[in-house]
């Protein structure tokens, strides 16, 4: 898939179309319009057009990355977010920081349980093999 084509605007600041953010991050438009829904994109308007911006474009692939790592998107929305308001990058990282420990902490234990789920079925299995030679 090839990357979109930048525009440059009066402001001479690089814009994307929805298409063309749904080709380079190969999402649909129909997500993009639902981040927007959400709060998480704010394109500018040309009538019925959204013109996005880089930091649109930024948000985007922030949002992704975050659904990637496992956060919901008001977590999300929330790191993001911080970076607009006081104390502003910092606060954002530490916050980050924090949601990356406890989505670690979750997953690790999830680990741990998968890990003795599998262990009691592989027991189970056995257990049933062993019947099924007693039975014949």
């Amino acid at each position: 898939m090839s990357a979109p084509v930048a525009r440059l605007d009066r402001d001479a600041e690089a814009t994307f179309s929805i298409t063309e953010l749904a080709q380079e991050f190969d999402i649909t438009t129909r997500a993009i319009r639902f981040y927007e829904d959400q709060n998480l994109l704010s394109p500018k308007r040309r009538g019925q057009t959204r013109i996005y911006d880089q930091r649109d474009r930024t948000r985007l692939k922030l949002i992704l990355r975050g659904k990637r790592l496992g956060f919901s998107l008001a977590e999300v929305g929330g790191i993001i977010n911080m970076y607009d308001s006081e104390p502003g990058e910092k606060a954002q990282l530490d916050f980050f920081i924090a949601k990356i420990r406890e989505r670690c902490a979750m997953l690790k234990q999830q680990r741990e349980d998968i890990e003795v789920t599998l262990e009691e079925l592989d027991a189970v299995e056995k257990r049933c093999h062993a019947r099924l030679k007693e039975l014949k």
